[in-house]
């Protein structure tokens, strides 16, 4: 893959969406708005919103808008010192659930490392509210990395998600430039933690590409994931959110795509979403089927503290 220093600007064919149907984004927005909520979806400028929303839809972002980091490449808002956490966010949170009627749920949230625990308290609370007006719905979760803590981990298993997700980001070589506060050795050992706490869950992992990233680094990021026993991995364009954010040196054509997903299944991932558009939670109730292929003992769920 080219490694060249100039960034590209002019998007290719392959990364242009269809117009949303308003009247279907228009409901959605008026629910979240209606009960206070942020959706990663709008807050990160997802370019797959409109289809997400069309198809009712939204992956919530708890704990935020704002966030205690600043990689260069997220467009979520950074406070140093951000707003305290809401009390009604769950039970909010639930009732959109609810209302929406969803089957499958993501749940992610900004990084909170001004908390001693993370956040991880109110995503326990927030599977705790969900299960309770819809326990049918599967619950996804897209956590940070905690900055290392794993009792706050163990408290997130302890409450049953169904999918717990964090994701890599990029190749190891380029973590001091888009993700300067984070560490990837450290994201590496939550997924291995979240298996050796909670055998049952479902781990999944995401990366993003365009960054001069070769693919032999992408090929080593895969076979890091698979060494850690991660279950699900999604690989998607770097897209730039405004020209204050990180350039994009390359945009990787669908082939490409193509040969990591060709590769990932063949090295043992039970999942891999590979493309242009695809981002953590795009199609994310797919795994509700690979749930039915590939069931995991509920006898096992009792993760260690």
């Amino acid at each position: 893959m080219d490694r060249q220093n100039r960034n590209v600007t002019v998007k290719p064919d392959w990364l242009r969406v269809k117009a949303p149907q308003q009247q279907r984004v228009g409901s959605v927005k008026a629910i979240l708005r209606d009960l206070g909520l942020n959706t990663v979806c709008e807050e990160a400028s997802c370019p797959n919103i409109g289809e997400c929303f069309h198809n009712g839809t939204a992956t919530f972002l708890i704990m935020g808008p704002a966030c205690t980091r600043a990689c260069p490449y997220c467009d979520i808002d950074f406070e140093k010192r951000p707003q305290a956490l809401d009390p009604l966010e769950p039970l909010n949170l639930a009732e959109a659930v609810s209302r929406l009627g969803l089957a499958h749920v993501v749940i992610t949230s900004v990084n909170r490392d001004d908390l001693h625990d993370g956040g991880a308290a109110q995503f326990v609370r927030s599977i705790d509210a969900i299960r309770k007006v819809s326990p049918q719905t599967t619950i996804e979760l897209l956590i940070p990395d905690l900055c290392g803590n794993w009792d706050a981990l163990a408290a997130i298993l302890r409450a049953e998600p169904d999918v717990l997700n964090h994701n890599t980001e990029t190749v190891s070589r380029l973590y001091r430039r888009v993700r300067p506060q984070g560490d990837y050795r450290r994201s590496l050992d939550l997924l291995q933690a979240a298996r050796q706490l909670a055998p049952w869950v479902y781990t999944k992992s995401g990366i993003m590409v365009g960054w001069d990233e070769t693919d032999a680094e992408v090929r080593q990021v895969m076979r890091d994931l698979r060494a850690v026993d991660c279950d699900i991995l999604t690989v998607g364009q770097y897209l730039q959110p405004t020209q204050k954010h990180l350039g994009v040196r390359q945009f990787v054509t669908p082939e490409q795509f193509a040969t990591w997903q060709a590769y990932g299944e063949e090295i043992g991932f039970l999942q891999v979403v590979s493309s242009p558009l695809t981002r953590s939670s795009y199609h994310a109730e797919q795994v509700r089927s690979l749930m039915e292929r590939y069931p995991r003992a509920k006898a096992s769920r009792s993760p260690n503290t």
